[in-house]
């Protein structure tokens, strides 16, 4: 933890008065650059000489071209040679199928993707809008070939269409995929691939950021130092996690730490006009600009931006607790039961012989637990403790190694061997397909927490608008490593940008999690 003392102290110094070129006073806290001449004057797209210092995207985005094209290429010559009458159309003129299967489909496929945004450097590397942008470009090819076909027409054959189309659309994912966690784990080990970012505001509200980026390194986003608005005495005596500037030229700065990215926090951008000046001098700098605002742990879907006279006001819309992707979710609940329970009974079989032999004592552990709305409910779990756990417990709770409503232990007395294996691979937690199937729980949600760890009170209550689950994004994000108010933010974060997607998306993260058994204890 460092913090710059000596050059942050003297820049504070208020000079007598100065002039700007404008003849207006100004202060040591306002920005004192000359204004760009390009300000309020646009720029010819063909002649303007920006080039962004964050230059990582661009061997990301050939090397993603390249894959494209590669694996367009691959899907037509997988329907040249698996189907036979895949140039039926073309009979006599088998060099321009050739032509149109290995050159003009591929390169229409490169454009497409282009055109449809998916090669942009703000979707590569985090979230879904990539992919989302590759499948509606395969809609688009799909829906060209069939035009240009019925235009010239050529008999083509719906299954050859059918089948290139989807296969270069699964080759594409694949390899974009690939390449995603390859450049996460770059980002994770080296940091190359990453923007190192300057945040820009009072404190608190850097530090809120500074957490929230941190806490994904797959995102790309490392602070590198925070410049505050609100002057460096707000900053005495507090350590901090990058070196803290104040009262300095933001551009000056962002040269001196090699910044790429200023992050505007919170308050910061309240001021009338001074984030469009800071946006204005920023323009061929290839600094690139992004604003946080003061909304925190609210996901992009629920955010919508709605101009009005040049203001853009973000609507924040209510959380979806009901409709038709509530009954989905509850509908996919049910039939995921009752097919899990079916098909997992030899499982579940092995299992209880196996607590029975390992300890004496019933298969199942039922404790009440608080459900939706508040209602209780007795959870199914195997038993993983001996009998007198409960029991034991209260001399247990000066070793206790969570916080909040939480008792965790990494090496319990009370857990037999057995159970610690089923711990260890979520196992234990099968039988609760029985409360999914009844309706008191669901696949996905937070946990259900007992019913005697007190009150309900506060945020903690907001967890209960929906039913508890069997995984949840507490379980992917680190399980029983987390704290109790980490724990708490990431089951609100769930209850307010829930989504059938969001549901199917920690599903699939939570086979990874139990493969590698972090933090199940």
């Amino acid at each position: 933890m460092r913090e710059d003392v000596g050059e942050v102290t003297t820049s504070l110094q208020r000079p007598g008065t100065s002039k700007s070129r404008s003849g207006m006073p100004y202060d040591s806290f306002e920005w004192q650059q000359e204004p760009p001449p390009s300000n309020g004057v646009p720029r010819s797209a063909w002649t303007r000489s920006h080039r962004r210092l964050s230059r990582w995207h661009r061997p990301y985005t050939m090397i993603l071209i390249l894959l494209d094209l590669v694996s367009a290429i691959l899907a037509s010559a997988l329907a040249v040679t698996f189907i036979q009458k895949a140039s039926s159309g073309f009979q006599g003129r088998e060099n321009i199928f050739y032509f149109v299967a290995f050159v003009a489909l591929p390169l229409g496929w490169i454009f497409t993707l282009w055109a449809n945004g998916s090669y942009d450097r703000r979707y590569l590397g985090l979230g879904s809008e990539e992919f989302k942008r590759v499948v509606r470009s395969s809609i688009t090819v799909v829906a060209a070939v069939s035009l240009l076909a019925f235009g010239t027409r050529t008999q083509l054959s719906r299954v050859t269409v059918a089948y290139v189309c989807l296969a270069a659309l699964i080759f594409i994912l694949f390899c974009r995929y690939s390449a995603r966690q390859v450049l996460h784990v770059a980002r994770r080990r080296t940091g190359h691939g990453a923007h190192r970012m300057i945040l820009m505001g009072t404190l608190p509200e850097a530090l809120e950021v500074y957490t929230a980026v941190t806490r994904s390194p797959a995102a790309g986003l490392i602070p590198v130092a925070i410049h505050l608005t609100d002057g460096y005495s707000a900053a005495r005596g507090i350590e901090t996690p990058v070196p803290v500037y104040a009262g300095r030229d933001v551009l000056a700065l962002v040269r001196e730490v090699g910044g790429d990215t200023i992050a505007v926090c919170g308050s910061a951008s309240a001021e009338p006009g001074e984030l469009r000046r800071l946006a204005w001098a920023l323009e061929g700098t290839g600094v690139d600009l992004v604003v946080a605002p003061q909304l925190t742990d609210i996901a992009g879907p629920r955010v919508h931006i709605r101009p009005i006279e040049g203001l853009p006001l973000l609507h924040v819309e209510e959380p979806t607790l009901s409709g038709p992707g509530w009954l989905a979710k509850n509908l996919l609940d049910r039939v995921a039961a009752f097919f899990g329970l079916l098909f997992l009974s030899p499982v579940l079989a092995v299992i209880a012989a196996g607590i029975k032999m390992a300890s004496p004592g019933p298969v199942f552990f039922r404790q009440p637990r608080v459900g939706h709305e508040g209602r209780t409910f007795r959870v199914w779990k195997f038993r993983t403790m001996d009998v007198d756990a409960e029991e034991r417990k209260a001399t247990l709770e000066e070793l206790n190694e969570a916080d909040g409503m939480l008792f965790k232990l990494k090496e319990d007395p009370r857990i037999f061997r057995f159970g610690s294996k089923l711990r260890a691979t979520s196992l234990d937690e099968l039988p609760q397909l029985i409360n999914v199937l009844k309706g008191e729980m669901s696949l996905v949600g937070p946990r259900p927490l007992p019913a005697d760890d007190g009150d309900y009170l506060g945020d903690v209550r907001r967890r209960l608008l929906v039913r508890p689950g069997i995984t949840g994004l507490w379980q992917v994000s680190g399980r029983s490593d987390l704290s109790w108010d980490e724990a708490v933010r990431l089951d609100l974060y769930y209850v307010d940008n829930w989504s059938l997607t969001y549901d199917l998306g920690i599903l699939w993260r939570t086979i990874w999690v139990v493969l590698k058994r972090k933090g199940a204890y």
